[in-house]
């Protein structure tokens, strides 16, 4: 780290020519300090007890009202319900009514956040450096490209990785990328001279969900919160990017939305993570060894996951999450390199080169939200997968932002774009490719295929390929040793940006603030299980993806206002 002075908050302060905000906000200046028995508590007031008392309030509702909690989320047959047409919201659930509804929004704001990063990268801003003009970086590329790589790997990967090209490959469900051949007829059997082509539709339609478009987003709040942080004095926090449009009523009502929107956005979406997580865990214990695969056992595996990565935030950010982290890093890594030689090298790379080339070539058409008829594909799928993202955007946003201090804007940007997307693609061309090259050689056989297109059980794909490779039961044991880790340090991370953000941007808050956080994550988890499932699960991430895409909107309009005054080189 550089040997700069920092602010009361632990953030650096400008180096350099920076065009500094005066303020008469002081950090923590609305807080609430006090102890409750042996425990002290630092909190913003009002966000801290608005988030609270609505987050206990709605676990309380899914867990005291599972049934009418599930017709909510997952919609309920129209004839069972007095005066309810179909096509009604009742009928859709909130997850299908709110993708078919606002599907056009969010691919056009993802659409957005793409085009403001291409430009901030050719256009003079391009030269800012975040932290002042003579801002160095804390970290070398090396330990810089590692925390992106980190930051790209998600229990995502793990979930989607066979999931969806396997999926796109061979849906036999009408809802194929952008209308592709199907390789398999009504029987099973394969069809030769669609294999090609459905491999390539697969292979771009899940990059297009995992490169740019996503990683924009992620860039898109990273910089904002950098911007504002490092070079303006502001605190880390969602609401001080509003500075340039609110001044100082960002202190109050609109900034306390603010706050409020991106607590629910990443609570929600870090819930969604853990209870995918849950399924999958659940799903390669029963593969492998017997365990039984329900509601139950899902349960207990997000309580014991909480509670490790409670004792992770007990032990601090060094001896908790970033020590778990390294290790989830060479585990991962180490998969990746059995799946790529084990499924043969050769292939991959080709599927890999072929890959990339696939999505340039299609990124536009998948992009275009309308006059599709490939419904099933961008409602459920790509709608779904943006309002994801962008409810992750606080989280993986304020990680980014915290190890990018002394890079400039261009830089910065076409690092955070291109390596976690190029990351991303390999790690699906490896995964994929190896599931799409199974079930094409093994039609009839393939576990792929048997449980991804036959049956539909997404959360066993994973452990489907690796069955078909040479040491199943360890690769098998890896990938759910893997999946739990991942939930450990995205439960622990995620607890201290939103004890961050309702401690009104103060990053030393009392420790007990992180573990109330970091219970009702898996407390929210187990409600959305109880109360729907899968379903509830996406139709929450869309809920609380949807209102900050807003907020997200605004963000670019604040960022290149707050440009206009700083120095370029």
């Amino acid at each position: 780290m550089s040997d700069t002075t920092t602010d009361d908050q632990g953030i650096p302060a400008p180096e350099g020519t920076a065009a500094v905000i005066e303020t008469d906000h002081e950090i923590g200046e609305n807080n609430i300090e006090g102890k409750f028995g042996p425990y002290g508590f630092d909190i913003h007031n009002p966000v801290f007890w608005i988030s609270a008392v609505i987050i206990v309030a709605f676990v309380a509702f899914a867990l005291l009202a599972p049934d009418t909690a599930s017709a909510i989320f997952n919609g309920v047959n129209a004839a069972e319900v007095e005066g309810c047409e179909a096509g009604a919201f009742c009928d859709l659930g909130l997850r299908a009514w709110m993708t078919s509804t606002f599907d056009w929004f969010f691919l056009w704001g993802a659409n957005i956040f793409v085009i403001v990063c291409l430009v901030l990268i050719v256009s003079p801003w391009g030269s800012v450096r975040l932290g002042g003009s003579e801002a160095t970086p804390d970290y070398s590329y090396a330990g810089w490209f590692a925390m992106l790589f980190a930051a790209g790997m998600g229990i995502g990967l793990m979930f989607f990785g066979v999931l969806e090209p396997a999926y796109y490959f061979g849906t036999p469900w009408g809802d194929a990328p952008l209308g592709a051949a199907r390789p398999f007829d009504a029987d099973g059997n394969l069809i030769m001279e669609n294999v090609d082509e459905a491999r390539r539709m697969a292979l771009a339609a899940t990059s297009f969900h995992w490169a740019l478009h996503p990683w924009a987003i992620y860039a898109i709040v990273a910089l904002a919160l950098a911007l504002f942080s490092y070079n303006k004095g502001l605190p880390l926090s969602i609401r001080s990017a509003f500075y340039p449009i609110l001044g100082e009523r960002v202190w109050g009502f609109w900034g306390h939305l603010i706050d409020i929107t991106a607590v629910f956005a990443t609570l929600f979406g870090l819930a969604t993570s853990l209870g995918l997580g849950a399924q999958q865990a659940n799903a390669g214990l029963n593969f492998v060894y017997g365990v039984p695969a329900n509601t139950t056992v899902q349960i207990i595996l997000i309580c014991a996951i909480t509670a490790i990565a409670l004792v992770s935030v007990l032990r601090g950010l060094e001896g908790g999450v970033k020590l778990l982290s390294e290790v989830n890093m060479v585990i991962a890594v180490l998969l990746l390199a059995f799946v790529f030689f084990a499924a043969g090298a050769v292939a991959i790379l080709s599927d890999f080169v072929a890959t990339l080339g696939a999505y340039l070539q299609e990124v536009i058409p998948l992009s275009n939200p309308h006059g599709r008829e490939d419904l099933g594909y961008m409602q459920g799928w790509t709608a779904f997968y943006w309002a994801w993202w962008i409810s992750w955007s606080p989280f993986v946003g304020m990680f980014i932002a915290r190890v990018s201090r002394g890079r400039s804007v261009r830089e910065f940007i076409i690092c955070v774009l291109i390596i976690p997307s190029l990351v991303c693609v390999f790690w699906m061309a490896v995964f994929g490719g190896a599931a799409i090259n199974d079930m094409v050689a093994n039609p009839e056989t393939s576990l792929v295929k048997a449980q991804v297109i036959d049956a539909y059980k997404p959360e066993l794909s994973l452990f489907a390929m690796l069955q078909g490779l040479p040491w199943t039961s360890v690769t098998s044991t890896i990938g759910i040793v893997l999946v739990i880790v991942f939930f450990v340090t995205s439960s622990d991370s995620g607890s201290l940006v939103i004890d961050t953000i309702t401690a009104g941007g103060k990053v030393d808050a009392p420790v007990p603030q992180r573990v109330f956080w970091c219970t009702f994550e898996g407390l929210v988890a187990i409600a959305l299980l109880l109360g729907g499932g899968l379903g509830a699960l996406q139709a929450m991430v869309i809920s609380t993806g949807l209102p900050f895409t807003i907020v997200l909107l605004l963000m670019c309009f604040a960022i290149f206002k707050g440009l206009m005054a700083e120095k370029r080189a």
